[in-house]
């Protein structure tokens, strides 16, 4: 099994090259696309892309692929950028703060969490039917996808990305909310973060996934689900009739 390939800032690919800047916080990834070249993207991550780029967007695989990828966090639809007369250019960036980087897969098959896609080359297969994913979407804070093939792969995390690299028989136990990408060889297993249900509930954390090495994983340092929960103490009661910026 080889460890999930993490790319450059910048680089070459099979009809196209990019450039991620503005590491971490606020990463864009920008695309040149050779003449007659595409690469697939999340649906709403374009910020900006030059006039001869051509857009396809459609329900990949049917309603039901396009119904479970946006319950995982993804758009029901899914972008095909085409280059048209010439060289191409386009600007990705998440939906949320937080950093872009570019996966080398190489004939192998790698499980992502499916609020961290934003963009792949086309010859790469996107799953979102593979039996794996059930223990995941279970615990209720994550969905996963499966892409199978060789190519790259460029995956958002939410603060920044950390890889975590574990020996042979190595165990270790991660927030299903901070996952991004892991070999699809790795081991692992969803379980309660402690046997009671009550003190799992009363830590913040319920379910967990517990990994045994070897292998990496790529992490986010920050966790969406949580960051929204913060913020709830500070928004409007929709009943108050109060809303943001005016005064008590």
């Amino acid at each position: 099994m080889s460890d999930i390939a993490v790319l450059p800032d910048s680089g070459e690919a099979a009809g196209f090259s990019y450039r991620v800047d503005y590491r971490p916080a606020y990463a864009v990834a920008n695309i040149a696309l050779a003449d007659g070249q595409s690469i697939k993207t999340e649906a709403g991550a374009m910020v900006s892309m030059s006039a001869n780029l051509e857009l396809d967007s459609k329900m990949e695989g049917g309603l039901w692929s396009a119904v479970k990828r946006s319950v995982g966090g993804r758009s029901a639809f899914v972008s095909t950028y085409t280059a048209r007369g010439g060289v191409g250019e386009l600007m990705l960036a998440p939906g949320s703060p937080g950093d872009i980087v570019a996966l080398r897969l190489t004939d192998e098959t790698v499980n992502i969490a499916a609020s961290s896609y934003l963009a792949s080359d086309p010859t790469l297969e996107v799953d979102t039917d593979w039996g794996g994913a059930k223990a995941f979407f279970a615990s209720k804070s994550m969905f996963v996808l499966q892409v199978r093939g060789s190519g790259v792969q460029f995956v958002t995390a939410f603060g920044t990305l950390h890889p975590k690299q574990l020996a042979a028989g190595e165990r270790y136990v991660v927030d299903t909310g901070h996952l991004i990408a892991w070999h699809a060889d790795m081991q692992y297993s969803i379980r309660k973060v402690t046997k009671s249900l009550f003190r799992s509930m009363t830590s913040g954390e319920v379910l967990v996934a517990e990994f045994t090495g070897p292998g990496r994983l790529l992490l986010q340092t920050r966790n969406l689900n949580a960051f929204a929960d913060a913020l709830i103490p500070f928004l409007p009661d929709k009943g108050s009739g109060v809303s943001i910026g005016e005064d008590n």
